[in-house]
């Protein structure tokens, strides 16, 4: 590791197949913790190359225990986190948005590091079992369009890591793996990046898979369509710019997005939302979301035609539905 240290003091670079063994000696457990932080921490300091990304991203999939869910069309809507902007859970929202109007999802989620409240914690403090059995999982997918796939059972390598990133409390070169090793690999992707050089970097990987994929980016900052601003998405057809008011909506304020200072308060928001008593504010930013990756699916569809299908899902009740249906009995 020392040396590895000394070639990014130096700020050289790493090849693939060098990033590939970085991380996979680091998931070994052949480094120590101090080391590791290091490691991190340099990699906080500077940018990182689709190069490294690509190979970091293949030694972690390659590591962690897949899921074949042959035959379902999944999406998965995951964000890297590491905004700062501590919004409530949108993503996992509009998860079970997604899921009520009829597209199956494996949501890939974990806990919080850098926020409050990550999706992992909301789930399990509403009453989510955690399982990394694919009968179950393929029941929650049959019975209520979605599964939950919480990181930590499916990338058990990564153990050594989770506690010197909740040490850190801060975004590491980890928040930018999460999207892109969901264990069920989905050929759909709804993706949120903190910020426009990891959008792309994330673009040239997506361009040498079969995945269809929106990478969205708020220009403020946020890993998500916060409606704050306006946001960029590259997807397989290239890149778009979006306003608010193309869109029918006026920008809202940073602290109506406001996640809470514990789980508890993001539990609650999460349930007023899926039983329609949230803010207008708040369903819209879900709802768009949502409607985004519907467009995923459906690149040719109107996002006025996908939001109508993810309110009616929302208001409907259903959406509620597929969250009740994987809650365990």
């Amino acid at each position: 590791m020392k040396e590895i240290l000394a070639h990014l003091f130096e700020y050289k670079t790493f090849s693939r197949q060098e990033a590939y063994e970085i991380l996979t000696n680091i998931a070994k457990g052949k480094y120590d913790s101090h080391q590791i932080a290091a490691f991190m921490t340099a990699y906080g300091m500077r940018s990182i190359r689709v190069e490294e990304l690509g190979g970091f991203r293949d030694a972690m999939y390659d590591l962690c225990l897949k899921l074949d869910f042959d035959g379902y069309d999944l999406i998965d809507l995951c964000g890297t986190g590491g905004d700062g902007k501590n919004t409530f859970n949108i993503s996992t929202i509009a998860s079970f948005v997604t899921a009520g109007a009829g597209y199956q999802v494996a949501k890939h989620g974990n806990i919080g590091v850098s926020s409050s409240c990550g999706s992992s914690n909301v789930m399990e403090y509403l009453g989510y079992q955690f399982s990394n059995d694919k009968t179950e999982l393929q029941r929650q997918l049959d019975e209520a369009n979605i599964c939950f796939l919480h990181a930590p059972l499916f990338h058990p390598a990564m153990k050594t890591v989770a506690p010197i990133r909740r040490a850190l409390g801060v975004k590491t070169f980890f928040n930018m793996l999460g999207p892109l090793t969901n264990p069920a690999n989905p050929r759909f992707q709804s993706v949120g990046v903190f910020s426009l050089e990891l959008a792309r970097l994330y673009g040239y990987l997506y361009q040498n898979t079969n995945k269809q994929y929106s990478i969205i980016h708020a220009l403020d900052g946020y890993d998500e369509i916060s409606m704050t601003g306006d946001f960029k998405v590259i997807n397989n057809q290239g890149e778009n710019y979006y306003n608010m008011e193309e869109l029918g909506f006026t920008p809202v304020l940073p602290q109506e997005l406001a996640g809470g200072d514990s789980i508890a308060e993001a539990a609650q928001t999460f349930l007023s939302i899926l039983n329609n008593t949230g803010t207008d504010v708040q369903n819209n930013v879900v709802l768009t979301n949502a409607a985004f990756a519907i467009k995923t699916f459906h690149p040719e569809k109107s996002f006025g035609d996908c939001f109508y299908e993810a309110e009616e899902s929302l208001m409907t009740g259903k959406a509620l539905t597929s969250f009740k249906k994987i809650i365990k009995r």
